[in-house]
């Protein structure tokens, strides 16, 4: 995968957009559970008070506060407090929003910074705790008598209408202290979500005390956060879509560019690389291999930059409320990386063997397609069904067994999700009654689990997905990191501006690839322009070889082909194909018109040419009778024309190009011989000043040529013309007495 880094590169910008995205959209999703948490907490059982240090106080309760404060910290809470009198000018607006306030004046709190508001908290939210304790204990007589015997006295020896707080006020200090300090030590023994607890419900009852409408303080709470997570959960959608957008964007273009690198790449290949990796292969590494690429990229984008922030953030915030229950995800983590490391090693010596199934399943559907004819003539479909199920079988044995890997754990996943929430649940709800937890931190600390659970199947997923698409960016690189064995060299040579269609093979000899022996042996020879050089011989001779060096389809293993005395190999192949009109011996005909098929040659050509070239080769006729005539479809390969019309329209394609050399490798085989004579001879007349090669295994084909070179086992071992040849070489009278009669041939 690393080596396909440059193709990724290049989409940087989007890439870092795509992480900036998912980075803002990861902390808003990380976000959503402490707001609800809020609404929980402070929304519906707080009351919409959100902190235990009052914003207002009556001026009985803070005359009673002061009782239970040491001296500084009765300093600390007059600097955060001020006193508005009734007769202040902002009192009347104090009024309207406490209701109950009377004429006795109004403690407000100040502006504080927050390292001010974290100081005097605790101080005010304890001393008005005791405050409403002692309200409370006073209306309750067992409350009263158990304060009594902290004090040293029965408060119901206290005359009636006697106020407990004048009389808190004139005993001794010492006294006061001991009743406070036994409070406190209760207080102690509550924990510290206890004691906000009761600071909030001191201060409700206090904004209660003062007419403050509490239900709609509630309701205007739960709406703004309401409204700061639906806003934020709009924000995480735009995101999401967006990184989508760019993730695709990102992956096609990948796509695209590694398609064009291996097309450019095979199309620059020569025979011996094409061989080497095999038609059905090219094509599924051209295909599935790149779309294999396509889709991890893409899933790369949106899940593996996601996944840990979230994984990372939500173990975070989750030890953040509930420190405690760390163990609950310590376990879920061990168990999904479990399930996820034996899901790997099970499953990636499958994956690495699918893609080479899918090659052997096209290249038997490709031979079968291609050679349907053949499979019906010998009666053998009975044979191919059992290859092509042997093969398919094969793949999907793979496939099965990797679906059945991801169809177990999925349930496993779901099993664990359902299992941690249970024990989210029972473990927090026994916190929540013993007041170490509230509900909402509770609530919170399941989402984030849940977060954390899919932040790591996402990575299970990924885990899965790359061991495939490893195995296809192998293949992939295998293809682009093949060098073409025919390329050119950097201080290439021209032709002369002059050029004369010359061909000088000089001491040539050639072997296959990976073959011991050579198949041709010292071949030597010079075509002129002008002249037509035919090539004849037993089968296997080398005929073909031959011709396929000229346009360097392979290079000579010894010896030089030298055009207008410049070595091919010293020339570009740009160069040197422009100056050959090459017909093969499969007539290649692509899907399109029969114009468009011809003028592949050479799309600048006039209709003229086009018409002249179609006449040489003899396709007026079968070309007239079609109703849209050169607009006529042609079907890929060639498949909607016979034989003979395919040859006649690959040789028109050669002559629009109207090049210096010609070669036709057994292109006549297809023509009947009153068509073969008619083309040869237009041939003839119009490329006279051309160099001619033709391979064929007709004699009539070839009789009339200026050269005739006979091979035999790739030797040379005749030279000449037919009337030189028939009289000087066994070989060549042989073949020829094969197929004419003495006096056909004379």
């Amino acid at each position: 995968m690393l080596k396909l880094f440059p193709y990724i590169k290049k989409y940087y910008l989007l890439i870092l957009l795509s992480i900036i995205l998912l980075f803002i959209q990861a902390n808003v999703d990380l976000t959503l559970p402490d707001y609800l948490s809020r609404i929980v907490n402070i929304g519906i059982q707080q009351g919409g008070v959100e902190s235990s240090l009052p914003s207002a106080l009556r001026v009985g309760t803070y005359e009673r506060m002061q009782l239970f404060l040491t001296p500084d910290e009765v300093k600390s809470v007059s600097d955060a407090y001020q006193l508005v009198e009734p007769t202040a000018s902002e009192y009347a607006l104090y009024k309207q929003e406490y209701t109950t306030l009377g004429e006795e004046g109004l403690y407000v709190l100040k502006t504080l910074d927050q390292d001010q508001l974290d100081s005097i908290t605790p101080i005010v939210s304890r001393a008005l705790i005791t405050v409403s304790f002692l309200e409370q204990a006073i209306s309750n007589p067992e409350n009263a008598a158990i304060i009594g015997e902290q004090m040293g006295f029965d408060l119901f020896q206290l005359p009636a209408g006697t106020n407990l707080f004048e009389v808190l006020e004139s005993i001794p200090q010492q006294q006061r202290t001991q009743l406070t300090s036994a409070i406190q030590q209760q207080f102690e023994t509550l924990g510290e979500n206890m004691l906000s607890q009761l600071g909030i419900a001191a201060v409700k009852a206090e904004y209660d005390a003062l007419g403050v409408n509490t239900a709609t303080l509630q309701t205007n709470y739960i709406l703004r956060i309401g409204a700061w997570m639906l806003g934020l959960t709009l924000i995480s959608v735009i995101a999401t879509i967006l990184v989508g957008l760019f993730s695709a964007r990102v992956a096609a273009g990948v796509a695209r560019d590694l398609r064009e690198s291996v097309f450019v790449r095979v199309t620059n290949f020569a025979r011996a690389e094409i061989e080497k990796f095999s038609t059905a292969s090219l094509i599924t590494r051209s295909t599935n291999d790149i779309t294999q690429i396509q889709n991890v990229t893409m899933m790369i984008i949106r899940m593996v930059f996601f996944a840990p922030i979230i994984g990372i953030g939500g173990i975070i915030r989750a030890l953040d409320k509930a420190p405690s229950m760390w163990w609950i995800i310590a376990g879920m983590v061990f168990v999904l990386l479990s399930v996820i490391i034996v899901a790997f090693i099970v499953s990636l010596p499958k994956f690495k063997l699918i893609q080479t199934l899918i090659d052997n399943l096209n290249r038997v559907v490709r031979e079968n397609l291609g050679g349907m004819m053949v499979v019906r003539a010998f009666n053998r479909q009975d044979f191919e069904e059992k290859r092509f199920d042997k093969a398919n079988r094969d793949l999907t044995q793979n496939m099965l067994f990797v679906s059945r890997v991801m169809v177990v754990i999925m349930p496993i996943m779901m099993f664990l999700m359902s299992s941690v929430s249970i024990l989210v649940v029972w473990v927090g709800s026994h916190q929540v009654a013993q007041a170490q937890m509230q509900v909402g931190d509770m609530m919170a600390f399941m989402q984030y689990t849940m977060q954390i659970f899919f932040a790591f199947m996402m990575m299970s997923f990924m885990f899965i997905m790359l061991p495939r698409a490893s195995v296809s960016a192998e293949r992939i690189v295998e293809v682009l990191e093949t060098k073409p064995s025919i390329v050119d060299l950097p201080d290439r040579q021209h032709f002369p501006d002059s050029f004369r269609p010359k061909v000088e093979f000089r001491n040539v000899s050639f072997h296959y690839p990976d073959a011991e022996e050579d198949i041709l042996h010292d071949i030597s020879f010079t075509a002129k322009p002008g002249q037509t050089t035919a090539f004849i011989g037993t089968t296997g001779s080398g005929k073909s070889t031959i011709i396929n060096l000229i346009p360097r389809f392979f290079d000579v293993t010894k010896g030089a082909i030298l055009i207008d005395d410049v070595d091919i190999r010293d020339v570009s192949q740009s160069e040197l194909h422009s100056k050959i009109g090459y017909v093969p011996q499969r007539s290649n005909l692509f899907t399109g018109t029969i114009e468009s098929n011809l003028r592949l040659g050479n799309e600048e050509a006039s209709p003229e040419e086009v018409q002249k070239a179609i006449d040489i080769a003899q396709a007026s006729d079968f070309i007239t009778e079609r109703s849209d005539g050169l607009q006529a479809e042609i079907s890929q390969g060639g498949t909607n024309v016979s034989g003979g019309q395919r040859q006649r329209l690959a040789i028109a394609r050669a002559l629009v190009r109207q090049a210096p050399i010609y070669i036709f490798d057994d292109s006549f085989s297809a023509l009947d011989y009153k068509t073969d004579a008619s083309l040869r001879n237009a041939l003839h007349e119009s490329v006279s000043d051309s160099a001619v090669f033709i391979v064929s295994q007709r004699v009539a084909t070839i009789k009339n040529a200026d050269q005739i070179i006979v091979l035999d086992e790739g030797h040379i071992v005749g030279k000449g013309v037919h009337r030189e040849l028939m009289e000087t070489n066994e070989v060549y009278r042989d073949i020829a007495l094969s197929q004419l009669s003495e006096e056909e041939l004379a």
